[in-house]
């Protein structure tokens, strides 16, 4: 299971405290474990519950906010504090961070901010099987770009069937969001209709919160949940970069999982979900209208710092016949094969139409073990625990 922060606040104002209990009950990464509404209690409040990260607002009195946080600070050095208050005075900030504060945010506290604080402080203990110092978030929290090489190679049903696979695993959270703005059918493959697409929460994005965005996820029966494109195609305009960064960073925060499933149309939404994500799975095909284009597609990537360590090949339908062996392909790409899914088309067209990912519909089919030697792979684990009766030729990893 991820870790949980539990965090420990102390504000005498209800206008200012209650805004900042609701945001962090909204995020399943912390647990508010304590909350207090007098200065002169805080000390016993976290000598009580022991918390990892104790919050003190200024505002309400200041001078007793500073002996606070000073006196937190001496007496429990391993507590890291945040500083909160709505005042743009940079005496009080200097003054909080020399009394011992590690972070000070401006209230109205913004939940991309706290959660980038609360990102840099160090764990004051070791939870689950993380070590002493390491960040609360992102130890898992996992972000794969989908892009196909052309259409029809299987992008989307790569990025359903992994998402479902990983969401199998225990203590995974995993979600999907399907960029393929104008054409996309991530809900098809998943038999889904949501209430609320991506263009909604473009249209709400000054005041999206991560209750909002949990609300606006359609839950399927694997665990996987899905983000769906816009209903109607003059709504994939209202969907911006700077959305799709902001959207991005709170799923981050309380998922350990997140698939992109991008169009094929390098648009600015898709380079940045490339930019953001930590693995690029470049799918394609055994033609040579595919491998042409993953030619093209590395020439671009690869002559970014950024992006060409990410990109790992998947050789999609392996086994449909072909002139072109995986040795040719690889020589043509100039890049190894990190992974190859066997071509089965009755249990994948059965799959898709029924909107059923393998992993419920036909868990031992061979497309299905080489997913879950993927996901295992992805997931640093070795492949002979990921399928350990699969045959030999089901993928090909290349480190």
């Amino acid at each position: 299971m991820r870790d949980v922060l539990r965090i420990a606040i102390v504000d005498p104002s209800d206008a200012t405290r209650e805004p900042l209990r609701n945001l962090l009950l909204g995020v399943d990464s912390v647990w508010l474990e304590a909350e207090c509404a007098r200065y002169e209690f805080f000390f016993d409040v976290i000598r009580q519950s022991v918390p990892d990260v104790a919050i003190v607002c200024l505002d309400a009195d200041q001078a007793k906010a500073i002996q606070l946080i000073g006196q937190v600070a001496s007496q429990v050095p391993e507590l890291p504090i945040l500083a909160v208050s709505g005042r743009n005075d940079g005496q009080a900030i200097l003054q909080a961070l020399r009394s011992g504060a590690r972070e000070f945010l401006t209230s109205p506290v913004q939940l991309e901010e706290l959660l980038t604080a609360l990102a840099r402080l160090p764990r004051r203990r070791p939870a689950g099987d993380s070590a002493p110092g390491t960040p609360f978030n992102k130890v898992n929290a996992q972000v794969y770009a989908v892009v196909g090489s052309r259409g029809g190679v299987g992008c989307t049903s790569v990025a359903v069937n992994l998402g479902a696979t990983l969401a199998q695993e225990r203590g995974y959270s995993v979600a999907l969001i399907d960029l393929d703005l104008a054409l996309g059918d991530a809900d098809v493959a998943l038999d889904l209709m949501g209430d609320y697409t991506l263009s909604d929460v473009a249209l709400n994005i000054d005041r999206l919160d991560m209750a909002f965005l949990k609300r606006s996820l359609c839950q399927h029966a694997s665990g996987l949940s899905l983000l769906p494109h816009p209903v109607q195609m003059e709504d994939c305009q209202l969907i911006r970069e700077e959305h799709l960064q902001r959207l991005i960073n709170l799923l981050r925060a309380s998922y350990t999982h997140l698939l992109l499933d991008l169009s094929k149309s390098f648009s600015p939404n898709d380079v940045t979900g490339l930019r953001m994500a930590d693995t690029i799975l470049l799918v394609a095909q055994l033609d040579l209208s595919s491998l042409r284009n993953v030619v093209r597609m590395m020439l671009t990537l690869g002559n970014d710092p950024e992006l060409a360590p990410k990109v790992q090949i998947v050789i999609n339908r392996v086994g449909l016949e072909s002139d072109i062996t995986l040795k040719k392909a690889e020589e043509i790409i100039g890049k190894p094969i990190y992974w190859q899914v066997p071509n089965d088309p009755k249990v994948m067209i059965e799959s898709r139409n029924n909107g059923v990912p393998l992993i419920q519909h036909a868990p031992k089919s061979k497309a299905q073990q080489s997913i879950t030697g993927l996901a295992q792979t992805l997931m640093g684990k070795k492949q002979q625990d990921a399928a350990p009766r699969a045959k030999k030729w089901f993928w090909q990893t290349s480190s």
